[in-house]
């Protein structure tokens, strides 16, 4: 959706200019909880009713959020503030993925996703991790999702590259090299 992602770019650029030489991945993880937490349907609907005040969809949203134990960073308080203000509450997720982008690209790191057939504990996580890092030439935030689908093996979504290795996908070429 490029409007969302539009609407959410300054936003993200403004909280990563007021956070230089912060602790990022703080601001990353709250971000990442409110993204959550706003994705609620029920409260969308509570924020999105024009007979609720700005105040009282922060003092919502600020109360959940210290109910599940996330104290929130000043710069963050603004920013949501703000979002809530400006009517911009639906485009907060799309806000945290621009922030993490921007945090992820000023420590050379990139997002990484693991499609698995089958979990993968830390353990094998940390001994598959190297590699990867190695094979990509970058610092790696990995996360597991299982597919059962892929029968074996991995797939590795970088951004725009992906590593397929799965079993469903030599399957595929087998299929269309006999098929050509």
């Amino acid at each position: 959706m490029a409007e969302l992602a539009t609407v959410a770019r300054p936003y993200a650029e403004a909280l990563f200019k007021a956070t230089a030489g912060s602790d990022l991945s703080a601001l990353t993880s709250q971000m990442g909880a409110l993204a959550t937490l706003t994705a609620d349907e029920q409260l969308r609907r509570f924020a999105d009713n024009p007979n609720v005040a700005g105040v009282q969809v922060f003092d919502l949203i600020a109360g959940v959020a210290l109910q599940q134990g996330l104290a929130l960073d000043g710069r963050v308080v603004n920013l949501l503030r703000t979002v809530i203000d400006n009517g911009r509450l639906p485009a907060l997720g799309e806000i945290a993925l621009q922030f993490q982008q921007l945090a992820n690209a000023s420590s050379g790191v990139s997002d990484a996703t693991i499609h698995s057939a089958f979990p993968i504990d830390a353990a094998q996580l940390a001994d598959v991790l190297p590699g990867l890092e190695k094979r990509f030439g970058r610092k790696l935030n990995a996360k597991v999702q299982v597919d059962a689908a892929l029968i074996g093996g991995v797939r590795v979504v970088v951004g725009d590259e992906v590593l397929d290795t799965s079993v469903k996908a030599r399957l595929e070429q087998m299929k269309a090299a006999l098929v050509a």
